[in-house]
């Protein structure tokens, strides 16, 4: 895949997706936000890729939006501003339904819109050297289209915070508010990353794509009837799945699954 604003690289079971305007500290104009949709979509129906690590050229990971693009939309008519920003939050729900795991390789600091990307993907390791912020209110603006998968990953009470203030805030309490997983020294950035890989390329990719759908269904809802005949279905139809069967003979039988992909060392 050729894109203008992403480099996209793909190994055996892996989809390496790269924000690729280092100059402009990674910000999104309207073709990132169109190219990350598309390649997120191509992903998600490639039965080649298993994982799909997101991340950033240069120094930063994403400062938001494109100011340029910014002062564009600023002249836009009610009817324009409003499918432009269509075209944020659909690139976003597009990456948080991907059937596949996703994971942010957070190298850099992390401004609006990228707190965003990092906040709907299933799992975020950062450099300790990253900083964030949710700048928007600094501008005028609220962090409108972004905020579901904000407000999800670190709860209200830490949102409000921190887009009320627009405070910078650095990586380990990033990881404590819930907003990464973990925060790591930047040289450990891409082993770590690389562990997380390898476990994810050995788990099922049936399994994966369900239990992704599980998390994001079940969330928020009350713990009553129709949710206990939900689970108990899900988990019937899975058993009964092929991969299901095979996970289960593999493990009794004490053999690898036919699933199983060994990626490649990359040697530093």
């Amino acid at each position: 895949m050729t894109y203008q604003t992403l480099a996209f690289d793909l190994e055996p079971g892996i989809a390496r997706i790269t924000l690729n305007r280092p100059e402009l500290r990674n910000a999104f104009n309207e073709t990132m936000i169109a190219e990350l949709t598309e390649a997120f979509a191509a992903c998600g129906n490639d039965a080649r890729v298993r994982v799909v690590v997101l991340g950033a050229g240069g120094r930063a990971f994403c400062a938001g939006a494109d100011l340029n693009w910014m002062q564009r939309m600023a002249g836009f008519t009610a009817a324009q501003n409003r499918a432009d920003a269509l075209g944020l939050a659909r690139m976003l729900e597009t990456l948080y339904t991907l059937p596949k795991p996703v994971i942010a390789r957070v190298q850099g600091d992390c401004y609006a819109g990228g707190i965003g990307l990092v906040a709907a993907c299933d799992i975020a390791i950062a450099s300790r050297a990253a900083h964030f912020c949710l700048s928007e209110t600094r501008l005028g603006l609220i962090p409108a289209t972004i905020a579901p998968y904000v407000i999800e990953a670190i709860g209200a009470r830490a949102a409000r915070r921190y887009i009320l203030s627009a405070e910078r805030f650095d990586a380990g309490l990033a990881q404590r508010i819930g907003l990464i997983h973990e925060a790591v020294p930047a040289e450990l950035l891409d082993e770590s990353i690389g562990t997380l890989v390898a476990g994810l390329l050995a788990n099922s990719p049936h399994a994966l794509a369900e239990a992704k759908r599980l998390v994001r269904e079940v969330v928020a809802r009350p713990i009553d009837r129709a949710l206990v005949e939900d689970t108990a279905g899900r988990i019937a139809l899975i058993r009964a799945s092929k991969e299901g069967r095979e996970g289960v003979a593999a493990f009794l039988e004490k053999r690898s699954p036919d699933w199983l992909i060994v990626p490649p060392r990359h040697e530093s």
